[in-house]
């Protein structure tokens, strides 16, 4: 009988996962709540293969760890694969899998109703009436449909914030390095991140995070932008200098910022910090402003997106341990 063991795994998963275990009677399914490291690694001893998700590391010192036990097919719950040592994964022969598209409206309608929110002020509205004030004055909205909103990454996520936007009535322009060829056919794109920075009421980033593009919004790219622009990140952190935009947004040229990650969000998201001193004054200062809209990496978390995630990502590695080919290999390189 082969063996799965999972790391990580919340309440929330568990019934997916136990979903799954009864579908394949003939694997052995065993986890745990804790993180991947080097010392929990010994989990999974007499497994097969691994099933995992987690914002830590995959150093080489964990995944040694996991090859010592005989274990070099590891599946992730998650898209992102930049926290894995590629290097050291190859040379210890490992196997890979990740799910890249778990639910892309889930992303996509997360950060349409953020920027709606933003457009019509409702954190301001909302703290007015919370005290008593019932006047509209000055809180008043922008409608959507006025906007043209400018889409950095065409991919499936982008591709549905796109449809969301036009269903608003919005005007919509996009930007990618690799077109899709409808989007290209019906005119969406622009030749340049300038243009699109120059012409956009919204800019909404829909990108991986890589090398190339590191706090691609900055100082001299905001500065490209329209005055009273929207800034929305769902994507990744590091795509954003959070001291740039705090600069933009105290001078008011950004009219409000959505943020779903942040670039050192690692140990500060998804932990209680109730009655504790908080420890990133940049992000707190963040979440107290009235035009700043922030969420702690929680665009993906629905129902459908956390059972596709669990159910992809045992379905590639009981593909993995049975010596077949997994629906999303990722290269090691």
């Amino acid at each position: 009988m082969s063996k799965i063991f999972a790391f990580s795994i919340r309440k929330d998963e568990e019934p997916y996962l136990k979903e799954w275990a009864t579908a394949h009677p003939e694997v052995d399914v065993d986890y745990t709540d804790q993180l991947l490291t080097p010392e929990t690694a010994k989990l999974a001893r007499g497994a097969d293969g691994v099933v995992v998700y987690q914002q830590l590391d995959y150093t080489p010192e964990t995944l040694q760890a996991l090859a010592d036990l005989g274990i070099t097919k590891m599946s992730l719950r998650n898209v992102g694969v930049d926290n894995i040592d590629m290097d050291k994964a190859k040379e210890l022969g490992f196997e890979i899998t990740n799910v890249p598209v778990y639910s892309p409206n889930a992303i996509a309608e997360h950060a349409a109703i953020q920027t709606a929110r933003i457009l019509r002020q409702t954190k301001r509205l909302d703290a007015k009436i919370a005290h008593g004030d019932l006047r509209w004055a000055p809180t008043i909205g922008r409608e959507v449909r006025d906007q043209t909103v400018g889409v950095i990454g065409t991919g499936h996520i982008g591709r549905v914030y796109m449809q969301i936007m036009e269903g608003f009535g919005a005007k919509v322009i996009a930007y990618d390095v690799y077109k899709n060829p409808e989007l290209d056919k019906k005119g969406y794109y622009v030749d340049s991140l300038d243009e699109l920075y120059k012409q956009a009421d919204v800019i909404s980033l829909h990108v991986p995070a890589m090398d190339s593009n590191y706090h691609m919004i900055n100082d001299e790219t905001i500065a490209e932008m329209k005055d009273n622009a929207v800034l929305v990140n769902v994507s990744r952190g590091p795509l954003v200098d959070t001291a740039a935009v705090v600069r933009a947004l105290d001078s008011g040229k950004l009219f409000g910022f959505v943020m779903d990650t942040y670039e050192n969000e690692v140990g500060i998201f998804n932990e209680d910090w109730t009655g504790k001193d908080f420890p990133d004054k940049v992000l707190k200062d963040l979440i107290d402003r009235p035009n700043v809209l922030v969420t702690p990496h929680t665009a993906f978390y629905t129902t459908h997106a956390v059972r596709n995630m669990v159910v992809k990502a045992f379905d590639n590695n009981l593909a993995l341990v049975e010596g077949q080919t997994p629906e999303t290999p990722v290269e090691v390189k």
